[in-house]
């Protein structure tokens, strides 16, 4: 089944209990690796963060400007935002204990 991204400005969210987490997930357009970084990505959250999570999806051909903020140089890329420290993940987030570990969601 085929993951749809959001449009721009919408967000993916769940109810913050305690830690709240705020994932930035940057694309360029409704490519496949990008539906397919969306899909891992809500995936992972719904199992790891479950009620904790927040997900921005950024469009680089909508809004190309936005990519300096979070210096991002390959597509998809996932930024953590919060918690601090930032982290960034690049590609399709199919390999879920790479993604775990990366977030600091999961020690090695």
């Amino acid at each position: 089944m085929k993951a749809a991204l959001p449009e721009k400005g919408k967000t993916a969210t769940t109810d913050a209990t305690e830690e709240n987490w705020n994932l930035r997930l940057y694309v360029a357009g409704q490519t496949p690796k990008s539906i397919t970084a969306f899909a891992n990505l809500k995936k992972i959250c719904e199992e790891h963060l479950e009620g904790k999570y927040s997900i921005e999806v950024i469009d680089l051909l909508k809004n190309p400007q936005l990519a300096a903020g979070d210096q991002i140089i390959a597509i998809p890329t996932l930024v953590r935002k919060l918690p601090e420290p930032f982290k960034k993940i690049i590609g399709d987030l199919a390999n879920t204990e790479r993604v775990l570990v990366g977030l600091d969601i999961r020690s090695v």
